[in-house]
């Protein structure tokens, strides 16, 4: 007998692991939930309907990614950089996405080119601060996106995971804006001119001056001035 029935195929559907994954991650990345904020089980739990089970899977993959940190007394809790430790992130960052803009220009596409115009130009109209960080990595990896280096890009990903929201704070915090608005555009012509090299110069240029903006900043809000 044919059942007369519509079909949902359940493989192709986030798991519920998947689903709180993705929500913490979200939360964490933007900025909401804090540095040193507890994750508990049973709140994540009755959240989201589940047992524990699916909530410390998630925890797990969260903790592998350095997103969080599992503390004795406390459980789960949002991780909490050092300065040196975002510092080390931002030369991290300069070293690889330098090296990947240069390859990705030598055979960037003209989907790619239109993807990261379009980004920029969102970027630079958009007035809704809580957008930029994610309007910015967007337009980043538009721009990284034909390097042909997969596992350059999973790690430059992880990174931006784990410092965004401290690219949020630099971004509205220290008037990094403007600058940013400049120093994108001034990217996005030498990917448009095929110079693999100036984009690279400009690429580790405009991190390691966001870096240096909010070290600064760090520095003086922690020392409580």
């Amino acid at each position: 007998m044919v059942l007369n029935l519509t079909a949902t195929n359940l493989g192709t559907m986030p798991s519920p692991a998947d689903l709180i994954f993705d929500a913490l991650r979200e939360a964490i990345v933007e900025g909401r939930l804090k540095d040193g904020d507890t994750l508990r089980q049973d709140q994540i739990a009755g959240m989201f309907n589940v047992s524990r089970i699916p909530v410390r899977e998630a925890l797990a993959r969260l903790e592998e990614q350095g997103l969080i940190s599992t503390q004795r007394h406390k459980g789960a809790v949002v991780s909490s950089l050092s300065l040196a430790e975002i510092a080390e992130m931002f030369e991290f960052r300069a070293l690889v996405e330098g090296e990947v803009i240069r390859l990705s220009v030598n055979n960037i596409t003209e989907a790619s080119l239109a993807e990261a115009i379009g980004f920029a130009e969102a970027f630079a109209s958009e007035a809704d601060s809580a957008q930029w960080a994610r309007l910015n990595r967007l337009f980043h990896c538009s721009l990284y996106r034909d390097s042909q280096r997969p596992y350059h890009l999973a790690i430059i990903s992880k990174a931006l995971d784990q410092i965004s929201r401290y690219l949020r704070a630099q971004l509205v915090l220290t008037h990094g804006i403007a600058r940013a608005r400049r120093e994108h555009a001034g990217i996005l012509r030498a990917a448009l001119a095929r110079d693999a090299d100036e984009a690279a110069a400009l690429t580790r240029a405009h991190i390691l001056g966001a870096s240096e903006s909010l070290i600064c900043f760090l520095e003086a809000q922690r020392a409580g001035t």
